[in-house]
């Protein structure tokens, strides 16, 4: 499916998107600052979680671990605590890890270079050319819900099913190179506005609808995590019994938090890694 734009078209398509972004863009405390570290923190909490559920995690967790040597001389049970209420906990985990190989590769710094980005735990080429983005200014081309939700509102109003790989030459074609940082945000925003009528998103053959929290594996996981960072290591019997959830998804979730390297066994008793 391909689409070919004039530079009349992509003007007035920029004019839009830059209207309602000076008109109704939205704002949040990552956007007021180009921090590189900070920048990687936002993402990776906006990695699967809306952004009013981030916003006070962000700026407590940036207030508690300000800088990459901070997060990385924290354990990986505080990093845990501090991120709790966000969910999908590994990202926590990857983060920490993430501060590590920053301060024995990078001097403490986040990198410039996309593949090098990209080679941090829990950064995938999403996240890597998005930090370039809000962090470096530099004009990157990437695709997530909000911009997705843009190109198929103005490019594909009536066609289901459609691909990012038909999505990202417009992305590419219609990209602000002078002001890319600006240019993004305004993009989400008013792909945040389309969502709020019809979202056009369901229209994208990526579109998954987030399975339910309550009752599922999370919610289990979620659960184990709280009680080993409140009351310290337990034992099978002990932790099981403060669950208070049946047997079988009891040990799905505990399998599921050891093979994550967020829960670890030491000495018959089940724990927070070090």
């Amino acid at each position: 499916m391909n689409r070919t734009l004039d530079q009349a078209t992509v003007a007035e398509f920029r004019r839009r998107v830059y209207a309602h972004y000076e008109a109704h863009g939205r704002d949040f405390p990552w956007r007021h600052t180009t921090n590189p570290y900070h920048i990687l923190v936002s993402e990776v909490m906006l990695q699967q979680t809306q952004t009013s559920r981030v916003v006070q995690k962000y700026l407590i967790f940036i207030e508690r671990y300000p800088s990459v040597e901070a997060l990385a001389s924290a354990s990986a049970a505080d990093v845990l605590g501090a991120w709790q209420g966000l969910g999908y906990n590994r990202r926590a985990l990857n983060l920490h890890r993430a501060s590590h190989i920053l301060l024995a590769e990078h001097g403490g710094h986040v990198p410039q270079d996309e593949k090098q980005l990209a080679c941090l735990p829990g950064i995938g080429p999403y996240s890597a050319a998005a930090i370039r983005a809000f962090a470096f200014d530099l004009p990157t081309v990437f695709i997530e819900t909000n911009i997705r939700t843009v190109y198929l509102h103005e490019y594909f109003p009536e066609v289901e099913k459609v691909r990012d790989r038909d999505l990202l030459p417009l992305v590419e074609a219609t990209l602000d190179r002078e002001s890319p940082r600006r240019w993004y945000q305004a993009l989400m925003d008013y792909g945040a506005m389309l969502k709020e009528s019809g979202n056009p998103s369901r229209r994208s053959a990526h579109h998954r609808q987030q399975s339910r929290f309550e009752g599922s594996r999370r919610e289990a996981r979620s659960v184990i995590l709280r009680n080993l960072l409140s009351l310290g290591p337990l034992a099978a019997a002990d932790l099981r019994s403060r669950a208070a959830m049946p047997l079988e998804r009891f040990d799905d979730a505990l399998a599921s938090l050891l093979r994550d390297g967020l829960v670890e066994e030491l000495e018959s008793k089940y724990r927070i890694p070090a």
